[in-house]
């Protein structure tokens, strides 16, 4: 596929944006530091700041291996780590990209596989990798091109005194209609009290990530399996308007600024008694050092509708760029960071609430782990082994994904529609007219497909 179908307007804006922060970032833009360095570029999650407390005194301290970490939200990660792979500068040796990019990537040959180095290493334990989080991290030739440093499904986190205090019982299979009907009775603005938080942020994997699974268990789909577009469909329109509504009547101020960091920072903060979002989400708002309603939370697995299920899959996934020149230390902290090893490390120094979990059987095994994160682990689990790419919704579809359509396509796709439905949270647009823009866009997409 041409590198310039991959790339946006949209992605060389953000990528200008941030140079010049880049510029002034220890390490980054630059692949020297000598031999025992590598620069590291990371989504800003709470996981990847505990991995940057960690590293100095541990694996530096092991290997004498200095790491210069970059770290960018979500939106411009994606911008800048496109930029360094696909015009191959050569700027990081190591970056974090997720299931959307692995097939992708791997096949343009922007990636280092790294099968050969999982093999060889024993200590690493790679049979140890949920099957689920392996799959994803695998290119079109089955081979390893990512390592799961972290991996998810989405759920809903709710307070439970709130409901409490109310008389109200959460399902632990809960339907939107109901999760919708709590909010309106938790929403209190006189106290800054949201009655849920969602994802408003424009981006693909910002707000479109709980949105299309929203849209899958309505019963919608952006593709028929005959790459139709079906982004102004009934089913379609109906998730778009529940969600868009439910957000601006029960939502958090101005949501069109709220993705993954903010709600979790809300809820963590009590200004919000609801969120759906990554079961990642959990781990820091259960810890009493960095949230405020740790021990008052309540865990269910992600709302439906038609669907039995509706969780997402993901990870976030160690990968080397096919330019590093340092592939051998790159791997030596690719499997230091995904390693049983380093969640013990981050269990005993952090809490075992923050172990970046999702991605290795043992984990759930640990009873520590288990302790610390009895109120939903079981129900992770089960989320990440019933998530099914292959068939989210209640049709068959042409590519796989829950969140996202695989095809490098999407991501400039699921940007546009994001920001008409943006328009939708601020007043500027109505749900039809959003959606009948995104067909138009969506229709031009199924064409390239269609006609193969």
């Amino acid at each position: 596929m041409p590198t310039s179908r991959l790339r946006t307007t949209a992605v060389f804006a953000a990528v200008a944006v941030v140079a010049s922060l880049l510029a002034a970032c220890s390490g980054a833009g630059s692949s020297g530091g000598g031999k025992k360095s590598i620069n590291v570029l990371m989504v800003g999650n709470s996981q990847m700041t505990d991995i940057q407390k960690l590293t100095a005194d541990n694996f530096t301290k092991d290997t004498g291996i200095k790491v210069n970490f970059t770290v960018l939200d979500e939106n411009s990660l994606r911008a800048k780590v496109q930029d360094d792979v696909a015009n191959k500068t050569g700027a990081f040796d190591v970056v974090t990209i997720g299931a959307y990019e692995v097939p992708i990537w791997s096949k343009n040959g922007w990636l280092h596989e790294v099968s050969s180095y999982a093999d060889k290493d024993a200590g690493f334990a790679a049979s140890d990798i949920l099957a689920p989080m392996k799959t994803a991290a695998s290119g079109p030739d089955g081979k390893l091109y990512g390592i799961p440093f972290y991996g998810e499904s989405s759920m809903l986190t709710y307070r439970k005194d709130l409901l409490a205090a109310k008389g109200l019982t959460m399902p632990e299979h809960p339907t939107w209609q109901q999760v919708a009907d709590i909010a309106a009775k938790l929403d209190d603005k006189k106290t800054g009290m949201a009655g849920i938080c969602l994802r408003g942020l424009k981006g693909w994997g910002e707000m479109f990530a709980p949105l299309t699974t929203v849209v899958n268990t309505f019963g919608g789909t952006w593709f028929d399996q005959g790459w139709n577009a079906q982004v102004n469909s009934p089913e379609f329109t109906q998730a778009v308007s529940f969600y868009t509504d439910l957000v601006k009547k029960y939502g958090e101020p101005d949501p069109q600024t709220s993705g993954f960091v903010e709600c979790q920072n809300a809820v963590g903060q009590g200004k919000a008694a609801m969120w759906y979002d990554a079961t990642s989400g959990a781990g820091k708002l259960e810890d009493p050092s960095q949230s405020k309603v740790a021990g008052k939370l309540g865990f269910a697995f992600a709302p439906v509708d038609k669907t039995k299920y509706s969780g997402w899959l993901w990870s976030w996934d160690w990968a080397m760029p096919s330019t590093t020149k340092k592939s051998d230390a790159a791997w030596q902290f690719i499997s230091w960071a995904s390693s049983k090893k380093y969640e013990n490390l981050v269990g005993t120094k952090l809490g075992w609430s923050r172990v970046p979990d999702g991605k290795r059987a043992s984990t759930y095994d640990i009873p520590q782990y288990q302790q610390a994160t009895s109120a939903y682990y079981k129900l992770v689990k089960e989320s990440i082994e019933n998530a099914d790419p292959a068939n989210p919704g209640v049709q068959k579809r042409p590519a796989i994904g829950v969140q996202f359509v695989d095809i490098p396509e999407f991501a400039d796709l699921g940007d546009k529609v994001s920001a008409y439905v943006d328009d939708v949270l601020t007043g500027a647009s109505s749900v039809k007219a959003a959606l009948d823009k995104g067909q138009k866009d969506a229709e031009k997409v199924g064409a390239l497909y269609r006609n193969k």
